[in-house]
């Protein structure tokens, strides 16, 4: 069984390097009005030829001006843009929008980079989530680990997320992502058909939430994982 699983995950990776280097990359140059509708459309596309569905608990609040998840693989960010009406406007590192041409999907559709190794990158980040918030009427969307955990338990969140939304006055909502490494496995190279769930918790109004707001969030979002996983023996 671990051979189909090595050869499904390789027909994963071609399906998305394909799929986003020869349609999607293509597309949103040549049509940059239709970016947002574009990278969902092709998502889905992505999802069903790897064998991957999407299962959503909850509902997105249109009020929510940061969206923040766990994350354990790209699969989280291909079914996140699957389900979405709205255009989203990812945080991604610095070397990303660097790769050769698959940093163009970053670059043209107009995402935030972050360098993590510069101290004046929480600035710049500051800067760039108020203007997506207040001119482009986007939610930025982050991951608060800051890397890809390997693992149920969540790691540490970034303080930066935190206090860029104190700073604004942000609308955090919490989104729990649970099935992506069953079905693309980025660690050890594997794949098969899985479900990804996406819960979505109510919105946290920073302006008005206690100080410890941050740490609950934390610990509630590692509740709804070992839940999945105690009650639906579901990993993240």
């Amino acid at each position: 069984m671990k051979i189909f699983a090595k050869i499904r995950f390789y027909w994963a990776a071609l399906v998305i390097a394909f799929v986003v280097g020869v349609l999607m990359i293509p597309l949103i140059m040549i049509f940059p009005k239709y970016k947002g509708a574009i990278m969902h459309h092709l998502n889905r596309v992505i999802l069903f030829l790897v064998g991957g569905k999407l299962e959503q608990e909850g509902e997105m609040d249109p009020q929510a001006n940061m969206i923040v998840m766990n994350h354990q693989g790209i699969v989280d960010i291909i079914g996140m843009e699957a389900l979405q009406k709205s255009h989203l406007r990812w945080i991604a590192k610095k070397e990303l929008f660097n790769m050769p041409w698959f940093g163009y999907l970053l670059r043209f559709g107009d995402m935030i980079s972050l360098d993590r190794g510069n101290k004046a990158g929480l600035i710049k980040l500051l800067k760039d989530t108020k203007e997506t918030v207040e001119s482009k009427n986007r939610a930025i969307a982050i991951f608060p680990e800051g890397t890809r955990a390997k693992d149920q338990t969540l790691l540490p969140f970034k303080q930066g997320t935190s206090m860029i939304a104190k700073k604004l006055g942000l609308k955090v909502q919490p989104v729990i992502i649970t099935g992506s490494k069953w079905l693309i496995n980025e660690h050890d190279r594997t794949a098969h058909s899985s479900t990804i769930k996406y819960h979505y918790l109510p919105t946290i109004d920073v302006k008005e939430a206690d100080k410890d707001w941050f740490e609950k969030l934390h610990d509630d979002m590692q509740k709804v994982i070992d839940d999945e996983y105690t009650n639906n023996h579901y990993s993240r």
